[in-house]
């Protein structure tokens, strides 16, 4: 069984609330070709945006299973309680039908807002409770009330991790607006390909200062994109730790959780050099399959030679990752992260 551990899926254009097209907050176009927030627009080109599509996706690459996460654009950072609210409410609630739906197909993730905490953990009740709903999306940073950018990671959002722990849940922390946080203009595309990476390596940097996978050992938390730059960053972070305690105090060495059990990283990390360091720095059991199809960085056909799995494929080639560890990436793996396995 092949299981895709980091997928995204879209709503029909008819299933969004209007409110949310006329506060330019997100929709798509009625002839799908865009997908649209004011002020910004992504084409829907490669196959797998809609329900239909993505099963017979699913169906030519063998996949028998997805993940299918909260779209990044529906974090609601920067929105108010009641807009944040209304979109969480709408995602969430589409999330759960595509999961009853299609159980054998998918499993489905759901999403809080960290600003608004009392909201959050109605929210978490509510999916868990009664949407079946046991993924929980987190972005790397969030705007606080006083206009600040916080890594989710912070002891503001430890009442979220207590309740996610109490209900056992798999998170999956994945980057979103670097270009609201960072002061450079939005060329090059430089808050996808470089800042996106740089978000998750912030957030694994605080995660594993405040020994989170040890405080709440209940959570199995994934960073999306292989948490690339803090795997790469990880001596850099060992030295500071080492050479200036004083800015450490009551803070955990980064050697304490690495490797952790309870710490996953997805294979989306572009190419198997990478991929291989990933394996070295946390071992393969915490490797699970993240293909973030549909979007032009994920591992989709169409986009010079890649194709779902591709990375994986390339790496088991070269003898950097066994056949029998990248059976345990596609599946395995998997089921360990969401706790379906003992």
């Amino acid at each position: 069984m092949r299981i895709n551990g980091h997928g995204h899926i879209l709503p029909e254009p008819s299933q969004i609330p209007s409110f949310m097209k006329d506060k330019g907050i997100f929709w798509i176009d009625e002839d799908k070709r865009f997908m649209r927030k004011s002020g910004w627009a992504r084409p829907i080109s490669g196959p797998g945006f809609f329900i239909k599509e993505k099963i017979e996706w699913m169906e030519r690459h063998n996949i028998d299973h997805g993940v299918m996460l909260c779209l990044s654009q529906l974090y609601c950072n920067g929105l108010n309680r009641q807009d944040s609210y209304d979109v969480i409410n709408f995602q969430n609630n589409f999330n759960a039908s595509i999961q009853s739906a299609y159980p054998n197909r998918f499993t489905c993730g759901f999403v809080v807002q960290p600003l608004h905490i009392d909201q959050a953990l109605k929210e978490i009740d509510r999916c868990v409770n009664n949407l079946g709903l046991r993924v929980l999306c987190l972005p790397t940073h969030f705007i606080n009330s006083d206009g600040d950018w916080l890594s989710v990671a912070e002891s503001a959002v430890d009442p979220i991790f207590e309740l996610a722990n109490q209900y056992k849940l798999a998170v999956q922390i994945h980057p979103y607006d670097g270009e609201k946080m960072i002061a450079l203009k939005n060329k090059y595309w430089r808050f996808h390909l470089v800042w996106m990476m740089a978000q998750c390596a912030d957030t694994l940097h605080v995660f594993t200062l405040r020994d989170l996978p040890n405080k709440y050992p209940k959570l199995r938390t994934s960073f999306a994109h292989g948490g690339m730059l803090g795997i790469a960053s990880y001596g850099r972070r060992v030295q500071g730790f080492d050479g200036r305690p004083d800015i450490f105090e009551k803070l955990q060495d980064p050697r304490k959780t690495l490797g952790h059990k309870n710490l996953y990283f997805d294979t989306l990390v572009h190419d198997s050099h990478t991929l291989g360091l990933l394996k070295k720095r946390v071992g393969s059991s915490q490797i699970i399959m993240g293909l973030d199809d549909p979007f032009p960085l994920g591992e989709i056909d169409g986009i010079g030679n890649t194709y779902p799995g591709r990375v994986l494929d390339h790496a088991i080639e070269i003898g950097t990752i066994s056949p029998n560890e990248g059976k345990d990436i596609w599946h395995k793996n998997v089921l360990n992260w969401l706790g379906v396995l003992k």
